[in-house]
């Protein structure tokens, strides 16, 4: 990863990357810009460099860099984006490499505002962008060489990272025809090229950061060493919202490398030589903690409570559609049910960690983040420094899962490096991790619907109880959004606004995804919610509410189909007639796992289907049950369809990952609460699902010309439904509580 050498005192408007051109790549949001720089001042390395925009430059030996603007956390990114460039470019992918973007403007995601990643947004929104950067540059690069041959344009062809002339043969590389291209006028229109002309999208070629990966080159967060660093350790309170009251260190501080041992606003620090000096000394410090009002806490009350809420008259209103009472009160058959979905820990890999060097007038912060806005925006506050004068470097992320979408471990780097004459790298223990993340809501679900004579559903009640993820992380990003040249004051103003007001506006935004707009066609429907926060910390987790509104929306379809008499296939089948992708994805899945055909004695088989931003997936789980109790799935078939498909492996890959995360959530994963501690701490109590007890997965895609959608998430929705309905299947009981368990 190449340290990026960026002159922070010039204030420019957004890349001057066409001349004045009609078609400015850089340009894809309207903000502001006074922070940007010029393409020299932003990209580091030769001078003599052909950069075209914002998102390529070419070296004179054909080398091709392309600037990736979202965080690679093993979701291939760094490899899905320059292929989308590159084809159009008509590179010679051998010669194609990446570097992650700087903090700019040009580089945030247009979905969100801010330089961000996640919403499985990373290739619809930069789909447009890089086809047009590489195909404006492959235009100028063919003018070039035939101005240099002095020949019609029209006789000129791009091919593997040469320009060809087709009546004599004749070659130049973009190396060699590089500075020509420089001098040459871009293009107002470009054209793009037919899909059956693809030469990278589509296929699979080698993943640009597998080899560093695999020879242990590749830069994570806890991997950044700086000359004269220490590294720290938190110590959290273990009851949450508690707070420092006292600390004996006295013991601590005499340990071998200690240099410091404080307060800060959310616990204690170590500061050492080496981590395990200061863990080792983190064990030896004493605090004594202030009661912050949670510690009657408990999961067992939590659920009581909410069940209680479930059956109240206020509720917010989602979605309604039709007149519900009156299609219950003249329906055949009614159905009730009621479903909970627990807390869950992100688990990622790498910890938090976060690097800061704080100088007198500058701050440099290595970090694996998903949001660098965000963290810009809390050194920002923290310092008081100027943006021009905050370089935030993006290592590779050991996981992501929505986990790293927050700042709080980089609010807590900061802080320390305040208190210290050196850079410091701290880094939560796994313990730490798991106690003190930013989890996915739980949320309980009071379920009615109405059938007619026919078995047809004609009404659907759902009401959702528990906190929401959006009304606590959303309104905390709220000054990331802001444009760079507002000044710090209206920040600070649009921080504290977003913090106070935000929360009641966004509660739903985030319970309702998946469950909002409904999937199914059943005329009569009122989805409400019951906003309730206990005071748990909750955040994004990998395919937000989708998670958790999948696995009761795709359960309790199954409840009305056995209701109805039906195959939970052919009931789904009925009720979307309006959704000719989720019908193709579902019957394409049940074929392939033979759906119909009786399975093997012992096995039984669930169906889910699911449409997370712009994806739809379907799942068919095939499941069994030990004479130990012990619930296994031997099989997962699942069916995609993301549009475009940019590379076959990476997408395969993703939805296999999303569903193992999924399947660890469904069969294993729980956070629970006692006397306001989290009781889990580690892999021994929060277990992740194994190599041996993974499922055999097949991915079969949909063909599509549609432009591309995001697969880094909906992997996860649809197993927990698949797998509980087939569970449900095999025990004669259903499933209504995650994780499964038959003894529920």
């Amino acid at each position: 990863m190449a340290k990026e050498k960026i002159n922070k005192g010039r204030r420019r408007f957004i890349f001057t990357v066409l001349g004045g051109s009609g078609l400015a790549i850089g340009l894809y949001l309207g903000f502001g810009g006074e922070r940007s720089h010029t393409l020299e001042e932003s990209w580091a390395g030769d001078p003599h460099d052909w950069k075209p925009n914002a998102w390529l430059r070419v070296e004179p030996d054909g080398a091709v860099t392309v600037r990736v603007n979202h965080s690679e956390m093993g979701q291939g990114v760094t490899t899905g984006l320059p292929t989308i460039l590159a084809d159009e470019l008509e590179a010679d992918w051998a010669k194609v490499r990446f570097e992650i973007a700087p903090v700019e403007e040009v580089y945030k995601n247009p979905a969100m505002g801010v330089q961000m990643t996640g919403g499985s947004t990373s290739t619809p929104t930069s789909w447009d962008i890089l086809r047009q950067a590489g195909a404006v540059a492959r235009e100028m690069l063919i003018s070039a060489a035939a101005q240099s041959w002095q020949v019609p344009r029209a006789q000129c062809r791009a091919r593997q990272g040469r320009v060809i002339h087709v009546p004599s043969k004749r070659t130049l590389s973009y190396g060699n025809l590089a500075s020509e291209a420089a001098r040459i006028e871009p293009p107002k229109t470009v054209a793009l090229k037919n899909p059956k002309d693809f030469r990278l999208i589509g296929k699979s070629p080698r993943r640009l950061d597998g080899r560093e990966k695999v020879e242990g080159r590749a830069v994570y967060g806890i991997d950044v060493n700086l000359p004269g660093m220490l590294t720290a350790t938190m110590i959290h309170p273990p009851v949450l919202g508690d707070r420092v009251a006292q600390i004996d260190a006295t013991t601590a501080r005499s340990m071998p490398g200690v240099k410091q041992v404080a307060a800060i606003e959310t616990g204690v620090f170590v500061a050492a030589e080496t981590f395990w000096q200061a863990v080792s000394a983190a064990e030896a410090v004493n605090v004594t903690w202030a009661d912050g009002g949670r510690r009657g806490l408990s999961s067992d009350k939590l659920w009581a409570r909410w069940e209680e809420l479930s059956q109240s008259k206020e509720a917010k209103e989602l979605e309604k559609k039709g007149e519900f009472l009156p299609a219950f009160e003249s329906a055949a058959r009614t159905v009730a049910a009621a479903y909970q979905v627990p807390f869950q820990a992100h688990a990622t890999p790498e910890p938090m960690n976060c690097t800061v060097h704080l100088e007198k007038d500058r701050a440099r912060v290595w970090v694996p983040t998903q949001s660098q806005d965000g963290a810009q925006e809390a050194v920002a506050r923290l310092t008081g420094l100027a943006y021009d004068n905050i370089e935030i470097i993006t290592t590779f992320l050991g996981g992501g899962f929505g986990r790293r979408g927050a700042a709080d471990y980089v609010f807590e780097a900061v802080r320390i490096a305040q208190q210290l004459d050196r850079p410091v790298k701290m880094i939560w223990t796994r313990e730490e991790d798991i106690k003190n993340d930013r989890y996915r809501p739980a949320s309980y679900n009071r379920m009615e619907a109405a059938l007619d004579d026919q078995g047809r559903p004609t009404a659907w009640r759902m009401r959702i109880v528990g906190p929401d993820a959006h009304a606590q992380e959303i309104p905390a990003l709220l000054s990331s959004v802001v444009p760079y040249w507002v000044p710090r004051g209206l920040r600070d103003a649009a921080h504290w606004a977003g913090t106070k007001l935000m929360p009641g506006i966004m509660a739903g935004s985030g319970v309702k995804t998946g469950a909002v707009p409904f999937p199914y066609a059943i005329d009569n429907l009122l989805i409400e919610y019951v906003a309730d926060d206990p005071g748990i910390p909750v955040g994004f987790w990998r395919s937000v509410g989708s998670s958790s509104t999948a696995f009761v929306i795709e359960c309790f379809i199954d409840e009305l189909a056995q209701a109805a008499g039906r195959d939970p296939v052919a009931f789904r089948l009925d009720l979307l007639q309006h959704l000719p992708r989720s019908q193709a994805v579902l019957k394409l899945a049940a074929e392939k796992a033979g759906w119909g055909t009786p399975p093997s004695e012992g096995i039984f088989r669930g169906a889910a289907v699911h449409e997370f931003h712009g994806t739809v997936v379907a799942m068919i789980a095939d499941a069994s049950i030990e004479d130990s109790g012990q619930i296994k799935i031997p099989r997962v078939v699942a069916a995609v369809d993301c549009g475009i498909v940019i590379n076959p492996e990476i997408v395969k890959a993703q939805v296999s990952g999303g569903l193992i995360f999924g399947l660890t959530a469904a069969l294993l994963g729980e956070v629970t609460f006692k006397n306001g501690q989290v009781e889990q701490s580690n892999f021994d109590d929060f277990p992740i699902l194994t190599m041996d007890a993974s499922p055999a997965i097949e991915v079969h895609l949909i063909d599509s010309q549609e432009p591309p959608s995001g697969v880094g998430e909906v992997g996860v929705p649809p197993i927990a439904p698949a797998v509980a309905n087939a569970v449900s299947v095999a025990a004669g009981k259903r499933i209504r509580r995650l994780p499964i368990r038959l003894q529920q």
